[in-house]
């Protein structure tokens, strides 16, 4: 039985349900604005997004519940919407208009719940372009609710739906539920007015609402013949065997070239993908921590004396006599630099261009396409998603792991993320460093890579445990994407590494910091120089760039160079850091999202993996 989860605070005034892809976020930011808070649902990882919304004068509280598509208790996402529904005063179930008999049964099992409720068919424009006539005001008969087409990228017909919204009476004096089974509504009819145990109830016949379903649509939608658009030829063609793989190497490259293009600009003011930049302008968060910040730390240093126990904590150590904020790993320069200066500008562009992939409509069809190969490591084509994020930057890869159904997927997607996926800014030096020697030794290091992520994937497929689900998604059609959308989804995502991730990684720094000063560093540098010399073949001072990587990657590749390594012993060394504890960041999200049970387990697995990893490398080249 699911462990008991704790309500959010307050009651919500409405809450938007509905099955992914049906434009239930665009809805909710043309509600409630920009001004909204993303937030956890207790217990889960399950993420639900609160806003306000001001109608006559008065405030109320809108929920976009997490897209399911039943409500049957199989996964956290429909847990958290049958708890959201018992706390909703009003309920908007959208669907899709131009695929109404899909998105019927989730309302048959909403309308179970015995809550004000209205449907909204969005995307009625689309309906009505592929030749789809619906019938509202039939099928508001037949559900016994008010049925309001709606477009909510122009918002047509959402005044319509606020204003019947509100004349919907709110139930009131509800008896209290028993919640010894679930903490909330079951999802499905209960014939019985008093409940005293969730057994207490009826299923409904599902082979009977599938026949309502199939009269119901029959009744109230005519179809028309219309041409192919551009849109419906393009989905024919990137579903293509042949078409559709080409076309999604295409979309990927140009994906992560954007990526690379718009984070490092925000970073450096370098224009550029792939070695040194094109042109470079005067703009960046280094610039900004240069100009401004680093000119009050440099007088802060002077009065702490430049030493000291105190000056350490806050500013760091002093590298050649001046801060830098990569290496100096001070509260105030590498806290703040970390992530504010390296990580968000790279968080801004994936965000960027997952929601432009997620409005367009790819995403689907991308983890659809990706779903046979992703099977064989005990995922589905989902996880690629994540996976993909994290060749710009590991920490949003992790995060955006929440859309994987259950914990088994976020452990195994997580794990390989950690290991054997390193992020953009350190492949741009294993690009340089290593590409100088020559192609064979690139391609040593990125085969080795993949094939450390194909195998520990088959073997955590098979001992990792939990429940193994099969990707069951709605394929949307292509449109164009709304700017405000994008820009909110934007802004919510950011709120949440903010809220979340921030302080956790200042807090990090802040107790590496203390236990640098007290030498243990030193100490695990002795105990580690065995294993670094003999089974890795690589000299001594290469410990020092390893654990630097613990901070910076990039910068740890960078001091392999001083170092004169051969061209086996950089190979080497290029795959053990790319593997070898993720960078702080990385490291703390990665606790954040498993919890710290499974982060060991985690953790364990990625030390084990490298050693393994290293000393093969060692032995066979």
């Amino acid at each position: 039985m699911r462990k008991k989860t704790s309500r959010i605070d307050n009651k919500i005034d409405i809450l938007l349900v509905g099955q992914p892809n049906v434009g239930k976020s665009v809805l909710f930011s043309r509600l409630t604005g920009i001004k909204t808070v993303v937030s956890n649902y207790s217990g889960t990882t399950v993420a639900f997004a609160r806003g306000k919304m001001r109608w006559n004068g008065t405030d109320f509280t809108v929920v976009d519940a997490p897209g399911t598509y039943s409500l049957e208790p199989l996964d956290d996402a429909s847990w958290v919407t049958v708890d959201l529904i018992d706390d909703a005063r009003r309920i908007i179930n959208v669907v899709d208009a131009s695929h109404l008999e899909r998105h019927l049964p989730l309302t048959m099992e909403v309308l179970a719940q015995n809550k004000p409720t209205i449907l909204v068919l969005n995307m009625s424009d689309e309906a009505r372009y592929r030749g789809i006539t619906i019938d509202a005001e039939k099928l508001s008969h037949k559900l016994g609710v008010p049925v309001i087409p709606i477009v909510a990228r122009s918002g047509e017909g959402v005044k319509k739906m606020i204003s019947t919204l509100f004349t919907l009476q709110i139930q009131k004096g509800e008896e209290e539920k028993d919640e010894r089974g679930h903490p909330g509504h079951h999802p499905h009819l209960f014939r019985k007015t008093k409940r005293k145990h969730i057994d207490d109830h009826s299923h409904l016949d599902r082979r009977k609402i599938w026949e309502e379903i199939g009269n119901i649509v029959s009744d109230v939608q005519t179809l028309k013949h219309h041409h192919k658009s551009f849109a419906e030829r393009m989905e024919e063609l990137t579903v293509h065997p042949l078409w559709g793989s080409l076309f999604a190497l295409i979309v990927l490259f140009l994906s992560f070239s954007l990526i690379r293009l718009i984070g490092e600009f925000l970073i450096s003011g370098g224009v550029g993908i792939i070695g040194e930049p094109w042109m470079e302008l005067p703009f960046g968060t280094e610039l900004l921590f240069e100009n401004l910040l680093k000119p009050l730390l440099k007088e802060l240093s002077l009065v702490l004396g430049e030493k000291g126990f105190l000056h350490r904590l806050l500013i760091g150590t002093l590298i050649e006599g001046e801060i830098d904020f990569s290496q100096s790993f001070g509260i105030l320069t590498s806290g703040l630099f970390i992530p504010l200066a390296a990580v968000l500008p790279y968080l801004v562009s994936f965000y960027l261009v997952l929601s432009l992939l997620e409005d367009v409509g790819y995403l689907p069809r991308l983890a659809v396409f990706m779903d046979s190969l992703m099977h064989r490591i005990g995922l589905h084509g989902y996880a690629i998603i994540p996976t993909l994020l994290s060749l710009g930057c590991n920490v949003p890869g992790i995060m955006a792991t929440r859309i994987l159904e259950t914990k088994r997927q976020r452990f195994i997607t997580a794990t390989l993320i950690s290991i054997a996926v390193p992020c953009a800014a350190l492949q741009a030096m294993i690009v340089a460093l290593v590409g100088d020697r020559g192609a064979l030794p690139l391609a040593i290091v990125y085969g080795t890579l993949l094939l450390v992520w194909i195998v520990l994937g088959i073997i955590l497929r098979f001992v990792a445990k939990g429940f193994k689900p099969e990707l069951l998604i709605e394929i949307p059609p292509y449109r164009l994407p709304d700017l405000n959308t994008l820009l909110s989804k934007l802004w919510m995502r950011l709120l949440s590494f903010f809220k979340e991730a921030l302080p956790i990684i200042i807090g990090t720094v802040l107790v590496v910091n203390i236990l640098y000063q007290f030498q243990l560093f030193d100490l695990l540098a002795r105990l580690t120089e065995p294993l670094v010399t003999r089974m890795w073949g690589m000299p001594k001072e290469a410990i020092v760039p390893l654990f630097v990587g613990i901070l910076r990657k990039d910068v740890a590749m960078g001091m392999f160079i001083p170092l004169q390594l051969t061209t086996k012993q950089l190979v080497v060394a290029s795959v053990v850091l790319a593997m070898f504890f993720p960078c702080l960041a990385t490291f703390v999200i990665l606790f954040r999202e498993l919890g710290i049970k499974e982060g060991l387990k985690s953790t364990g697995i990625m030390f084990l993996t490298v050693f393994i990893a290293g000393s093969a490398l060692n032995l066979t080249l």
